[in-house]
């Protein structure tokens, strides 16, 4: 794999610097977790030398990913900040991503927020997890990969492409995520780990199926208030895994589920089988890829203008 202008600045920077603080998105996923803590565990590896973190709030359910440091603000001072798998700078966990002496920005989102200097941003890798492994690809001679590195950015892999089943996987996905099970780790107990839900999140995938609102068209919604989700005992931050719920379904072609924030806000987080839903997502708010995007609703009214979006959407897709 050949080393591009952008991948040669970005291994001279962290040549170039002691210290190197990795930051993510909020409300991490796999591929957010796994593309930050992979990048560190190659960078540690790597060069033993430095001082590698990885920062951002830390999630019981993802400890098996790896948990971040807790560092002080003086850290930051002539220090390398690498923000990975974030298209705009208002997701980034820990705003102290702007403090250090330089920024780099490694992503696969589209890029409708710039920053960073140098950024690398590939809208059509499966992941960003698939971006640090071609990025050690294309530098062997100063990058060394390690086991739990590889356990990290295939776990990354395995969650952005939904068990590679998404249209973004392609054929060098693929050629990847098989690099990547050549190292010793369990790429079948990284598939289970990913697939096991809890029984209270295996009662509220029985509460979405039967209380779905699917609409002639094809589009498909949910509405999860505090109160609704108070007796399954979860929270927001854990309801991600039951998203891609409502794709099962044969009549359902994009859909949209909202989910209720501390601030009474609504999260909310939309899917598609085809119409490209990004644009109705950055008129709320959010943004992200064709068919898996994010946004806000703040109140009743936005989400009853959402879920019109989203049906007049389909129906157009359809010819109709």
């Amino acid at each position: 794999m050949t080393l591009s202008e952008t991948q040669h600045d970005i291994i001279r920077l962290i040549k170039t610097h002691k210290t190197i603080i990795i930051h993510r998105h909020q409300r991490p996923d796999p591929d957010a977790i796994g593309s930050q803590m992979g990048l560190a565990a190659i960078l540690r590896a790597s060069f033993p030398g430095k001082t590698v973190y990885s920062v951002g709030k830390q999630y019981p359910g993802f400890d098996w990913l790896g948990k971040t440091d807790s560092i002080e603000d003086d850290v930051y001072k002539d220090a390398l900040v690498i923000v990975v798998d974030t298209a705009n700078q208002p997701r980034v966990d820990d705003a102290r991503y702007t403090m250090g002496n330089a920024l780099v920005k490694i992503d696969h989102h589209p890029n409708d927020d710039p920053f960073g200097v140098p950024m690398w941003v590939a809208p059509d890798a499966s992941s960003t997890s698939e971006l640090i492994y071609d990025f050690y690809a294309a530098n062997q001679d100063n990058l060394t990969m390690t086991d739990d590195a590889a356990r990290l950015l295939y776990a990354g892999i395995v969650g952005d492409t939904g068990r590679f089943m998404y249209p973004s996987t392609s054929p060098h996905t693929m050629a990847v995520a098989g690099a990547l099970m050549a190292f010793n780790f369990s790429a079948s107990a990284v598939n289970q780990q990913e697939d096991e839900i809890s029984l209270p999140l295996a009662r509220l995938s029985a509460y979405v199926y039967e209380n779905l609102t699917v609409l002639e068209s094809g589009a498909a919604y949910l509405k999860l208030t505090d109160e609704l989700l108070e007796p399954f005992g979860l929270k927001d931050e854990s309801t991600s895994s039951i998203v891609p719920l409502p794709g099962r379904l044969g009549e359902v072609v994009a859909w949209a589920i909202f989910v209720e924030s501390k601030d009474h806000t609504f999260r909310i987080r939309l899917r598609s089988k085809g119409p490209e839903i990004n644009e109705l997502a950055k008129r709320h708010g959010g943004g992200g890829h064709p068919l898996a995007s994010g946004a806000v609703a703040h109140d009743d009214t936005e989400i009853k203008q959402v879920i019109e979006e989203l049906d007049n959407l389909v129906q157009r897709s359809k010819g109709e």
